[in-house]
């Protein structure tokens, strides 16, 4: 009988406040009906944490939602909101795919994939129709979200793409709507050439700045944009007038854009010009000296937010045009004194002196019109920045997010113009509100699950908290040491923790506080386990001792009266010398022995009464790390850093298997505590390699694989009843993964992998990659083979394959009732039979299920010898006039890319002509019908503009013109003539 498992599933998620990987996004409390209140709200924070986009309350620290594609496991990297919409996001992923979030129900609009790496920022068009994203694959993709389509792929920087803008030239002229920063609305833009598709504005670490003119999908200038080797981030000014590059060593390189010349090249038609659009007006230095990788325009357009990976936020004001002037007049003021005072000297001689002229904003240097503003020292290294609404103008909102595991929002007021002040000091910011309670400041070291499975206790560098394990709330926060080990005491009313300065903190939980500081060890407590009695505990630390403490309750004295209070103590009853550096201990289950790993690769085991040597395991090239006993005290799983997991026998110390595990060192394996199931001689472990693997101790397999984190897995526990386990990683985030009713058999788990490595080889075979030495293309189309892009070409053949000998027996059929009328039905396809289709309903019924961003690629996946049947049914569909649009964008792709074969086709060429005398009599009715309609729209249009003109009275202002009436009428009727 081929036994079977349960299959283990990642179930939740917590501890993670914000990834590093992402930026974030600010938006104010769209769902507060009053305006005040909204305006008072500090806003949500959108952020990419893992594979989840997370939305949090900045005020209260709620998480408020959380998006999640159950089918994507890679990391979030780049989230960009539309202004047209503003519930639609745009999310990129490490595997460079880009899904379209609804943010007001929470779900995927549109998925596209057209990226071979991470996707590193995105932007929206003005209208909110396009969106164009740049990768670590050199390339920018833009993308129709109307459609649902790719349009194209540009390809001319060298390196990741860093920076990303649309420059609408034809909203140059419309400005900005207020102080507070509401720029260029969809309906200023439209008002302007709306079909003109504008440029795009791109920087890379390779250094330059680009612009691209949509239309013609050309790259038409091109700048060094830093002098010392890479451009990291791109600031746009939010009129676009302007923008800043930003690079290594606190460089800041200011541009200025000429939005006319961009207007004028949009509108004419012949090429050729040699006019420059971007103009290099200076640089500035920021006080950090490392590289530049965020720069943020206030919407208002007055401050600019730039910062570095350090723990600072520099803001830059830029003055005002009188600001400007009153400068550059003391300036001159001042060379005048100068020259005066050189005058008066003997000998001096000063024939002309021309600093009468005035010097316009033009020629003023830019260190006088973009001043340093204030530094805003942030609670972690800040990794990205967006700014927030503040309540009031006089007051700037920015919001951070570090690398830490932290939100925070600053409140800096704002310099008001009548400030006047010789000497700008930098204004006093506040840190308003936090998000930093739901997470750890660093990683998690070490986790514990209480007696009953109910609370969770993960301890980090400075901090012990306690986590609800159903709802995943954070219940405590207790400041503590630097934490290496962790674990409740009996009656999960006190955890102990072992430090890295050789200390056991003792905490209550009830009352969050510390009860008992033990001067335990002279080096770093490694490892620290109870007793299966629960009467006493055992340490292990660097100072190569084993010590063992007893729990006692001691009456202390209260000061001044007689009366005593019970106090739990942690009482030093033995200790244990070795050779080495102690790095794992385990009691027995059964209590008759102890093991314990050294830092020479050996495992020692000692009973526990005598403290006598039982057993020395040999076999690890590199230090054991962690070691479990199992429930019956008969097997002992060791991991280690050479990369292997080993399991031996208690009874003579012999090795039943070793394993190579994982691809990194294994930090921690566990057996499942119990054998209800029959399973407890499985065992997890966990790796650097960021998996964990479920074993079978009796046959030595792997069950499965449980793939999740982006980061080491540092920390494990198994729950009491075996029914869940936890993980903590070097990403910040604690996991949960329960067990289901699901059953998994070992040869269908290797299938399963096979199937993996096939599908991903063959994805890859199938891009075309350019030779070393040939010129790349710079426009290509933007598509990329996936295994759902294969299938979906798969099923298209499939279609066609079984359509069209059914399509031409159908035909003989009719043919033969026109003889004959009693002749019965052909033998069909079982599909149509149980369906009650035909044939060409079916082929088009599966073209159509396809997605329209996959749609391209998997007509690419077609031979050419089912091109035939293709056209067949399209020449069938323009007939019958079955979904029009879809039929033509399958007909032009295919056209597109088989021309040559096409072309030199002789029985194509009929085909091809029905197939365009059918389309053009449907297009042209489409166009009739649309122009019917139209012209019936602006018909009731123009009716109910009349009606409205003539029946809408202002009743107030009537009443007023009938009294003023009304008193004339009066004073005209009382005039005495005699």
């Amino acid at each position: 009988m081929v036994k079977s498992y349960l299959k283990y599933e990642h179930s939740k998620t917590f501890g993670l406040i914000t990834s590093p990987s992402s930026n974030i996004l600010w938006t104010p409390d769209e769902d507060i009906q009053n305006a005040a209140l909204r305006q008072s709200g500090a806003g949500r924070a959108i952020v990419g944490a893992g594979e989840e986009v997370l939305c949090w309350d900045v005020k209260k620290g709620e998480l408020l939602s959380r998006w999640r594609d159950q089918d994507c496991v890679a990391e979030v990297t780049s989230i960009a909101r539309s202004t047209a919409d503003p519930d639609v996001y745009a999310v990129g992923y490490a595997d460079g795919s880009i899904r379209i979030w609804d943010a007001s129900i929470a779900s995927i609009v549109v998925s596209f994939n057209g990226h071979h790496s991470a996707v590193n920022i995105m932007a929206f068009d003005s209208e909110g129709s396009r969106l164009a994203s740049g990768s670590k694959d050199t390339d920018v993709i833009v993308w129709d979200l109307v459609a649902e389509v790719g349009l194209y792929k540009l390809r001319g920087h060298e390196n990741q793409i860093t920076g990303l803008h649309f420059l609408q030239p034809n909203g140059a002229m419309v400005g900005n709507d207020d102080e507070t920063g509401q720029s260029l609305t969809s309906n200023g833009v439209v008002s302007g050439n709306q079909d003109q598709p504008g440029f795009l504005l791109t920087t890379s670490k390779d250094a330059n700045i680009k612009i691209w003119d949509m239309s013609t999908q050309h790259c038409i200038e091109t700048h060094v944009a830093q002098s010392n080797g890479e451009c990291w981030a791109l600031g746009l000014s939010p009129d676009g007038s302007g923008c800043i590059t930003a690079g290594n060593d606190g460089e800041l390189r200011i541009w200025s854009i000429d939005q006319h010349g961009l207007a004028d090249k949009a509108s004419q038609i012949d090429q050729g010009s040699n006019r420059k659009y971007l103009k290099e007006r200076g640089s500035l230095q920021r006080q950090g000296k490392d590289r530049t990788t965020g720069v943020k325009f206030h919407p208002g357009g007055k401050y600019i937010a730039a910062h570095g990976s350090e723990k600072a936020i520099e803001l830059w004001r830029i003055r005002s045009e009188t600001e400007v002037q009153k400068t550059l007049a003391r300036k001159r003021r001042r060379r005048k004194e100068k020259a005066l005072a050189a005058q008066s000297k003997p000998g001096h001689f000063d024939p002309v002196n021309n600093d009468d002229k005035v010097e316009g904003l033009a020629t003023a240097d830019l260190t006088d019109v973009i001043v340093p503003y204030v530094i805003v020292r942030t609670g972690g290294k800040v990794k990205s920045v967006d700014w927030g609404q503040g309540s009031t103008s006089k007051t700037l909102h920015l919001l951070s997010a570090n690398t830490n595991n932290e939100l925070e929002l600053y409140s800096i007021p704002s310099r008001q113009p009548e400030q006047k002040t010789k000497s700008e000091e930098p204004p006093d910011y506040s840190r308003k509100f936090a998000v930093d309670m739901p997470g750890h400041r660093t990683d998690v070291r070490s986790v514990a699950l209480s007696s009953d499975d109910r609370m969770l206790a993960s301890s980090s560098n400075g901090s012990l908290k306690i986590w609800n394990v159903r709802t995943q709330s954070c219940i405590r926060t207790i400041d503590c040491g630097y934490s290496l080990c962790s674990s409740f005491l009996p009656g999960d009313k006190i955890v102990v923790v072992g430090n890295r300065n050789g200390e056991l903190e003792v905490f209550d939980i009830a009352s969050s506080t510390l009860i008992e500081t033990v001067k335990a060890h002279n080096g770093p407590i490694w490892t620290l386990h109870v007793h299966p009695d629960g009467k006493s505990m055992a340490t292990g630390s660097a100072d190569k001792t084993a010590k063992f403490f007893n729990f006692e309750v001691v009456e202390d004295e209260i000061p001044g009266t007689r009366r005593t209070s019970p106090r739990f103590k942690l009482v030093h009853t033995r200790t244990l010398k070795l050779s080495d550096d102690i790095l794992s201990l385990r009691f027995s289950p059964d209590s008759r022995l102890v093991s314990l790993s050294l830092l020479d690769n050996t495992v020692k085991v000692f009973f526990v009464d005598s403290l006598k040597l039982f057993l020395n395991l040999y076999g690890h090239k590199l230090p054991v790390l962690n070691m479990d006993i199992s429930y019956d005290s008969k097997l002992i799983v060791t991991c280690s850093a050479d990369k292997n997991v080993r399991v031996w026998g208690l009874d003579f110390g012999d090795c039943h298997k070793a394993f190579f595990a994982h691809q990194d060192s294994v930090m921690q394996v566990a057996f499942i505590p119990h054998n209800q199931d029959g399973n407890g001689h499985h065992f997890f472990s966990a790796s650097k390699d960021r998996m964990i693997k479920y074993w079978d101790g009796d046959k030595f397999e792997q069950i499965q694989k449980l793939d999740g984190h982006h980061g080491e897995v540092w920390a494990m526990t198994v729950s009491r009843t075996g029914e869940f386990l936890v993980t903590a990683s070097h990403d910040k985030s604690i996991r949960v993964w329960h067990q289901t009713d699901e059953q998994i058999f070992l040869e269908e788990e290797r299938e399963k992998e096979l199937e993996e490595l096939y599908e991903s080889t063959l994805t890859t075979s199938l891009e075309q990659h350019e030779e070393p030495g040939a010129e790349k293309a710079e426009v290509t189309a933007a598509g990329k083979q996936t295994t759902e892009t294969l299938m979906a070409g798969e099923k298209i053949v499939e279609a066609l394959e079984i359509g069209l000998p059914d399509l031409e027996a159908m035909r003989e059929w009719e043919r033969a009732k026109g003889r004959q009328p009693n002749t019965g039905p052909p033998d069909r396809h079982p599909i149509f039979l149980y369906m009650n289709t035909s044939a060409e309903a079916h082929v088009l019924n599966v073209v159509q299920r396809i997605k329209a961003a996959a749609l391209q690629d998997a007509l690419l996946v077609l031979p050419f010898n089912q091109i035939t049947a293709l056209f067949t049914f399209l020449e069938i569909w323009a007939e019958k006039q079955w979904n029009i649009p879809l039929t033509c964008r399958v007909l032009f792709f295919v056209l597109k890319i088989h021309h040559k074969q096409i072309v030199a086709s002789k029985t194509m060429r009929p085909m091809l002509d029905g197939i365009r005398q059918r389309l053009r009599r449907a297009l042209q009715r489409q166009k009739d019908e649309m122009g019917f309609n139209l012209a019936a729209l602006s018909f009731i249009g123009s009716r109910m503009k009349d009606k409205g003109s003539k029946d809408y009275v202002d009743e107030v202002l009537w009443e007023e013109e009938e009294e003023k009436i009304g008193k004339g009428k009066k004073k005209r009727g009382f005039v005495d003539v005699a």
